[in-house]
């Protein structure tokens, strides 16, 4: 995920301005040359976004740690102009405003909206992360599982669907049985690193039963860690967010899904870390052929005193996939 250099603050510490004027510095010049990193003579942190003289003005008094004010500033080496200036207002929100920082950068430099659509849309966000409790860092293991429900939202829902009812099918992080619920259907989404192919775990005798009225599917991803692989969990949230973008609603739902899982954009950095090769992704029925354990293979129920049954299963034979 793109972030705002550290550097660059210390940098502007060794030429404090006095008053109220602001020394400031272009924040990445590779991107693009119209954010810049300010301080004031407080060593209050400013992120300022040049508008042209048609572009809206936009103020924000209500973003947690965050002030947005249309200023008109007189930068050293630019023309006198027009700036939209976030103010970071908590010390500890200093990691925090570097990523929105690099978001800003990144939308901008697309060229496709105007700066002041670009921070609405960026603070909303972050207003939704940072109006929750601190998360802890996902597990190894929650992290494989969220990206391949992503993957699946991704690459097959959304296209199918359209972008709000797809998130709206999305209800295993709800406690529903299955990841993805809608009248008539459900699919059990599954990722795997074994070695071995397509080798699933299964949690529960119940999981790969279908809905009462319709048929269940199931989406299976085999991945492999690499250090030079390119995918990660922040990159296929990315991939999504542009497919919702145009969806303010939808974008809205799927981010607060996000909170509800645990993920929080504050750990992107150790995210993304751990990077992933896509081998394989299988989207299957699950009919009376599907390899499964249920409920009718035991003869005269399950026995007493067995509360959960978990297994594995084989995919590599079974090749009753849906293109």
């Amino acid at each position: 995920m793109q972030k705002i250099s550290p550097e660059i603050w210390s940098v502007l510490e060794t030429n404090l301005p006095t008053g109220e004027k602001l020394t400031a510095k272009i924040a990445d010049s590779d991107i693009s040359s119209q954010v810049f990193c300010a301080l004031d003579s407080e060593k209050c942190r400013h992120i300022l976004v040049q508008i042209k003289s048609g572009d809206s003005a936009y103020d924000d008094h209500q973003s947690r740690g965050i002030q947005v004010l249309t200023r008109e500033l007189n930068i050293h080496g630019q023309p006198p102009s027009r700036y939209l200036d976030l103010i970071c207002l908590d010390n500890a929100g200093y990691s925090g405003f570097d990523l929105i920082g690099g978001e800003i950068i990144s939308e901008i430099a697309k060229g496709t909206r105007n700066p002041a659509e670009i921070i609405h849309s960026v603070l909303a966000k972050w207003r939704r992360f940072w109006g929750q409790i601190p998360q802890d860092i996902l597990s190894r293991n929650e992290v494989i599982g969220l990206f391949a429900e992503i993957r699946f939202l991704t690459e097959r829902l959304i296209p199918e669907a359209g972008p709000a009812e797809a998130v709206k099918r999305w209800r295993g992080p709800f406690g529903s049985r299955h990841d993805f619920e809608w009248q008539g259907g459900s699919v059990e989404v599954k990722a795997t690193t074994s070695s071995r192919g397509r080798i699933f775990h299964i949690n529960g005798i119940d999981q790969l039963e279908p809905p009462e009225h319709g048929k269940l599917f199931f989406f299976g991803v085999h991945l492999r860690e690499e250090g030079g692989a390119d995918q990660t969990l922040p990159s296929v949230i990315e991939s999504c967010r542009n497919l919702l973008i145009a969806d303010e609603d939808a974008l809205e739902k799927f981010e607060s899904i996000l909170v509800q899982m645990g993920y929080s954009p504050h750990h992107a950095d150790e995210y993304e870390k751990m990077r992933f090769r896509i081998i394989e992704e299988a989207f299957f029925e699950v009919t009376d052929a599907f390899p499964r354990i249920s409920r009718v293979n035991f003869v005269g129920g399950i026995p007493d005193g067995i509360e959960r049954v978990e297994y594995e299963i084989n995919l590599n034979c079974f090749d009753q996939r849906i293109k």
